[in-house]
């Protein structure tokens, strides 16, 4: 069988509950459900970092954080296995976030088109790595403004406030950025026929926030009975001080037009929520567009199409927003793999698994070897279900103190079946939680005297993999020894 071309979809900022198909009755996704349908679904998919840059430069490496040192959303990197496809003959596109540092940099593609955030002031933060990618040309030449937290509600800040950055998009439906990367995808497969295989990578902005859908996606979802976390004093109260220093940064600042409040009220926080609920729906009809466009090509016959994103949302879960925390809610993860007859259909797998195993999964199918310095494992075991697979047992995530999450140098998840540990660098404090009997991780058993003996092995065990992986990841291959020469 020839290569398949392998289409590689990644939102920014979606949670694992977001998709009609695997549990959320509430949302409206045919597009997203029918690749579950007639693919395969990992449901326990957990991203390396809660953070975008770090996330991506995991999964386009194949290692930890704390082996490609990339740890927060202002360092440097450049993917690794993106050269490596177009060596073996693929045609290697990007459309839309990609997140590479800095922004434009090639990084292995022979194309490009570039749009990264929604919200992001040139020159404010980005500083010396700010561009004016795909979007923003686009929006000058309609002289359009770009929404940002100085022109939204001018005027009002206390209005703003309320909004929690959900906001209803106000200029032109084509202009928005997720219809703006679905609607060059679809003119760039239109457009041109590829004679090699393709890897096209396509990155959505959203549900990134701010969260603005267009009104009629708003209106649909203007009934929808969405789940809204309860968030108790003594949750609170029993998180380590980093989540608090956290919870206080996104309260007295102002990132990404969110400005977050810790009052805020359940119907607050269902507005928010029905505003996410429709930015995934926008993404959704794309993703349908754009399987359409690729089938119209003929792309489809022999692919391989991998949906994904490279973290998840609070959206006021344990009280916080956005990302920067170790919950399963801000690092569980939709991952779903189609392909017409190279993929099981209708198939769901509870397996843990790691967003940086979609990385030698692609390679594996493009015939590329998989670096042995890798980190991530090939998925192609539980697909296949091969002789003398074994799932991991384990998964793990880092995040280091940067702009927003200041109250830790370096926080590190290890998570099992039942249990989850949290380590905060140089801090007596952290958090433990038995899933079994905790899954919604509300009761932090950290200082609980009866469970002691196992926080105290699992910090063990997470330390022994931390080293281990950055020994691994390092270390340089060495020649065997060689016989002593007489004399």
């Amino acid at each position: 069988m020839s290569l398949p071309n392998i289409i590689l979809i990644i939102t920014d900022q979606q949670r694992a509950d977001t998709i009609a198909a695997l549990g959320a009755p509430w949302m409206h996704t045919p597009h997203l459900d029918r690749l579950v349908r007639e693919g395969t679904a990992f449901t326990q998919c957990f991203v390396t970092s809660p953070v975008c840059v770090a996330s991506r430069a995991s999964l386009f490496t194949g290692k930890y954080p704390h082996s490609t040192h990339v740890f927060t959303n202002f360092e440097p990197w450049q993917p690794t296995w993106v050269p490596s496809l177009a060596a073996q003959g693929y045609h290697c596109v990007n459309i839309g976030k990609m997140h590479i540092n800095p922004y434009d940099a090639a990084g292995g593609f022979h194309q490009r088109f570039v749009v990264e955030n929604k919200d992001r002031p040139l020159f404010l933060e980005e500083r010396d790595r700010a561009i004016y990618d795909e979007w923003d040309k686009a929006l000058r030449v309609r002289g359009l403004t770009k929404p940002s937290r100085f022109n939204r509600h001018a005027g009002d800040p206390e209005g703003y406030k309320r909004a929690l950055g959900a906001f209803a998009w106000h200029l032109d439906a084509d202009m928005h950025p997720d219809n703006f990367v679905g609607n060059t995808a679809c003119w760039w497969i239109e457009d041109r026929k590829c004679p090699d295989p393709l890897f096209l990578q396509i990155g959505f902005p959203g549900p990134h926030p701010p969260y603005d859908p267009l009104p009629e996606w708003l209106d649909r979802y203007a009934e929808a009975d969405i789940p809204v976390p309860d968030v108790s004093d003594s949750e609170l109260e029993h998180q380590p001080r980093a989540l608090k220093m956290l919870r206080e940064n996104m309260t007295r600042l102002n990132f990404d037009s969110v400005n977050w409040r810790t009052d805020a009220s359940h119907e607050d926080l269902l507005r928010l929520r029905r505003h996410y609920a429709a930015n995934v729906s926008m993404i959704d009809e794309q993703v349908g567009r754009i399987m359409a466009a690729l089938d119209a090509k003929g792309y489809l016959d022999n692919a391989i199409v991998i949906f994904t994103s490279d973290h998840a949302d609070a959206l006021g879960d344990h009280g916080h927003i956005q990302k920067w925390t170790m919950y399963d809610t801000v690092l569980r993860v939709p991952l779903v793999l189609w392909s017409k007859d190279r993929i099981a259909a209708d198939r769901r797998r509870d397996d843990l698994v790691q967003l940086i195993d979609i990385a030698p999964t692609i390679l594996e199918a493009a015939d590329v070897p998989v670096p042995p310095d890798f980190e991530a494992r090939s998925l192609w075991g539980a697909l296949e279900d091969r002789a003398g697979y074994v799932p991991r047992d384990t998964v793990y995530s880092e995040v280091a103190r940067d702009h927003v999450q200041t109250g830790a140098e370096l926080i590190v998840m290890r998570r099992c079946r039942d249990w989850k540990l949290v380590v905060y660098l140089d801090d007596e404090e952290g958090e433990l939680y038995d899933l079994r009997a905790d899954p919604d991780e509300k009761r932090n058993l950290w200082h609980e005297p009866g469970v002691r003996d196992r926080r105290d092995k699992m910090i063990g065990e997470t330390l022994r993999w931390s080293v281990g992986g950055s020994l691994k990841a390092h270390r340089r291959p060495t020649r065997a020894p060689q016989k002593a020469m007489p004399v």
